[in-house]
């Protein structure tokens, strides 16, 4: 009877005793410490005590307080690495991975006018297609269908399908601002107006009031004065190429520089003579992110040549061609040869070089 016994809850002592669901659990020095309440030990049972057990007095909170004790490490761990990515989300999202962040300043344009007045009469044709089938204009191309664009490729922070996006935008510009009939004849600004941002709407409204300040009529679009010359044909000529590049501030800029000729005949007379009117336009336009999202251009500088024309003449509402069998007042200072696109243009009047006039 007094052989060796297992303990109560051994393997094997009872039926089913191996199935208890504590048989397993460890109680270590930790969760001993952890207990709230403590039994009296047999010594302290002697004394006259009306309770088995005692509560234990708090532990004194550590250097980092009581929420030191009771937030696990990796619940630490976790906080910190949640803190950390959601820093470096809030820094990422401040930055542009394609350029730019936010809209541009849209500032009016900066545009010069050079006005080319000839030393001669101006010479007349019969028809626009008399003038348009000599002379370098032979080349051109026929309204829309003569704009061409160049290989699009992406650029340090702009995607090919961002740069492409832009030059199809400088390209309804061109269209909009110099080849579309209803414009370049004075009856309507409305397709330039369209690509522009709300500030640079404001802008262009002002200068076609005649308030425009720093920007005029001219700045931004081709037009003649409606009182003076109508457009005889259907389609003006043109010619010129699309560049593109990143700027200093890491905007996406399109510089256009084109010939655009004109068969113009006195308004109210359409049996009139018409004569050739060429304008030469350098326009840059710059794109940010917002903008090619939102497929707006923001027009930062035009510079324009434009004859025959009287150096008297003011470009800045309209343009004011000379017609067959007229004379500049004031002759140019140089000539200046209109479909030279590389050339460079120091002077607000200049000769209408004989290469600008088709023969």
């Amino acid at each position: 009877m007094a052989g060796r016994y297992e303990p109560p809850g051994a393997s094997g002592s009872t039926p089913g005793a191996g199935d208890d669901e504590y048989g397993a659990t460890v109680f270590d020095e930790s969760f001993v410490n952890a207990a709230r309440l403590q039994e009296f030990s047999a010594q302290e049972r002697l004394a006259d005590h009306t309770t088995a057990v005692r509560r234990r007095p708090s532990e004194p909170h550590g250097p980092h307080g009581p929420l030191a004790r009771t937030v696990p490490r990796q619940g630490m761990a976790l906080a910190v690495i949640i803190l950390l990515a959601f820093a470096a989300a809030i820094y990422l999202g401040s930055r542009n991975p394609y350029g730019a962040s936010g809209r541009l300043i849209p500032d009016p344009p900066s545009g010069t006018t050079v006005v080319l007045a000839p030393a001669d009469d101006v010479p007349g044709a019969a028809d626009a297609e008399a003038l348009f089938d000599s002379g370098p204009v032979r080349s051109f191309g026929i309204g829309e269908g003569g704009v061409a664009l160049p290989d699009p490729r992406p650029t340090e922070h702009f995607s090919r399908e961002q740069v492409l996006t832009a030059l199809t935008l400088a390209k309804q510009y061109l269209v909009a601002s110099a080849l579309d009939p209803d414009v370049f004849a004075g009856a309507t600004a409305v397709p330039v107006r369209q690509l522009l941002g709300e500030e640079q709407q404001r802008q262009l409204d002002d200068s076609l009031a005649g308030r425009g300040g720093r920007s005029v009529a001219t700045d931004w679009l081709v037009r003649f004065d409606p009182a003076e010359v109508t457009p005889a044909g259907t389609h003006a000529r043109v010619d010129g190429r699309f560049t593109f590049g990143e700027t200093a501030e890491e905007v996406l800029q399109v510089t256009g520089r084109h010939a655009v000729a004109y068969a113009l005949q006195p308004a109210g007379e359409p049996t009139a003579p018409v004569v050739l009117f060429t304008v030469q336009r350098e326009v840059r336009l710059l794109f940010g992110d917002d903008e090619l999202r939102d497929r707006r251009v923001v027009v930062r500088q035009v510079d324009t040549l434009a004859g025959p024309m009287d150096c008297a003449s003011d470009p800045a509402d309209a343009l004011h061609p000379l017609l067959a069998g007229q004379h500049a007042s004031l002759p140019g200072t140089s000539g200046i040869d209109l479909y030279a696109l590389d050339d460079q243009h120091p002077v607000l009047c200049a000769a209408y070089a004989p290469g600008g006039v088709p023969r």
